[in-house]
């Protein structure tokens, strides 16, 4: 097809053979039909050059996004330097697992995140969506949880020793963010073939292209620590202060890690809400501010750099409904003595509950919110009523030590 307008405006109009000709009254600054035609051509033309501009610069920020990916990726190896095989496009249409790590890394951040120069798991999570695309469940790990770490590849050559017990937090300073994801499938038996890391930076910078994320808090929080002050009531977080939000210890429950999680879900429970009640799956516009977020401040492994494999994976939680996301810790116990104080263990017969069912992708499900220290359910909200459950979908709930929520519950901090 040509790409040529038709010239309007050279058209000829035959007039009666006789008669007078009779004037066209005119109003105010009307303009004559030649001058209409050339109007209509120029705004077709400027259509156009509006539109190839358009996929222009479409077309570069697609081309510069996924160069960024792939100069940011993260390579998925086992001790032996061997790499993991990447996933097919079945495995995609099957269940996911993504290991998602922040970093609290100070390294590249700027001013004000002090000058820490170790880096640790400040926050390790495991995301599991079935194949159905029906449940999700993202699994909280204690930073202070001892187990064991597998052998793992040393970035600078070579490979570290396995050890029978060790905080799973300094994994990532043993072997990277690859150390942390080869200590979670070691612990649970489950396949996991992605890896996202974010740190400081990332995490003001998600909340920022996102717009913000709102949250209630039941008690005021003063936390020098985190540099977190909030009065009681619903606050929209975003920037600096989401970042102090997710981080803050001291200002929330007992002042444990456990407590911070369940902090944490307040946060993420109401950032999915926002995420499908606004449609923000579905909004090319949100989707590449996320996107482009992602890519400057996060590091994800060569499995995902590819950008058709980030759009189907964000693509899968997309019909999963609020109620069947849930939020779960692992089960663990505390009252440990000499230079084990203050850490916890897991409690393995339970844990080994939710590792099975996430390995064979079944539903994991709880009976209503069990936050523990530092969240409880909003009073205004009424979805504590025991889920409905369809025995033949095998989707049989949890026991009441499950500590968890699901997207539904509105939490408060507390």
């Amino acid at each position: 097809m040509s790409d040529q307008l038709p010239n309007f405006a050279t058209r000829r109009v035959v007039r009666p053979p006789s008669g007078p000709r009779k004037e066209i009254p005119r109003h105010g600054n009307q303009k004559s039909p030649a001058s209409w035609r050339k109007y209509v051509r120029w705004g077709f033309k400027g259509l156009a050059v509006g539109m190839g501009a358009l996929l222009a610069v479409t077309g570069i920020s697609v081309f510069q996004l996924s160069n960024t990916l792939k100069e940011n990726n993260i390579q998925l190896i086992d001790a032996e330097g061997n790499a993991f095989a990447q996933p097919s496009v079945e495995d995609l249409n099957g269940p996911v697992n993504i290991l998602l790590v922040g970093s609290d890394t100070r390294k590249g951040q700027g001013k004000g995140f002090g000058n820490e120069e170790s880096e640790l798991a400040d926050v390790i999570m495991l995301l599991h969506i079935s194949a159905d695309r029906k449940n999700a469940v993202a699994l909280s790990f204690p930073r202070d949880l001892l187990v064991p770490i597998p052998a793992c590849p040393d970035p600078d050559g070579g490979s570290f020793s396995a050890m029978s017990r060790q905080q799973i937090n300094s994994s990532i300073a043993y072997g990277g963010p690859v150390c942390t994801l080869l200590t979670i499938q070691n612990l649970t038996g489950v396949k996991i073939p992605y890896l996202a890391m974010i740190d400081f930076r990332g995490v003001i910078e998600m909340s920022n292209a996102i717009g913000g994320v709102e949250v209630c808090v039941a008690n005021p929080i003063d936390d020098p620590q985190s540099k977190l002050q909030l009065e009681a009531g619903m606050h929209t977080l975003q920037g600096r202060q989401a970042l102090a939000f997710l981080r803050t210890r001291y200002g929330v429950g007992d002042g444990s890690d456990l407590a911070r999680i369940s902090n944490q879900q307040v946060f993420l429970t109401s950032l999915l809400r926002k995420v499908k009640n606004e449609g923000v799956l579905n909004n090319p516009i949100y989707m590449y501010s996320l996107a482009n977020a992602a890519a400057r401040n996060m590091k994800l492994s060569d499995s995902m750099t590819d950008l058709g494999t980030m759009v189907a994976l964000a693509g899968a939680l997309r019909n999963v409904d609020l109620d069947k996301m849930t939020f779960l810790q692992v089960p663990s116990r505390g009252g440990l003595s000499g230079n084990e104080a203050g850490r916890v263990e897991p409690i393995y017969d339970q844990a080994q509950l939710i590792f099975d069912r996430i390995a064979n992708d079944q539903p994991v499900v709880i009976k209503k919110a069990n936050t523990g220290f530092g969240a409880s359910v909003k009073e205004t909200d009424t979805l504590q009523t025991e889920p409905s459950t369809d025995s033949a979908s095998g989707e049989e709930v949890l026991p009441e030590w499950a500590r968890g929520t699901n997207a539904a519950t509105e939490l408060c901090s507390d």
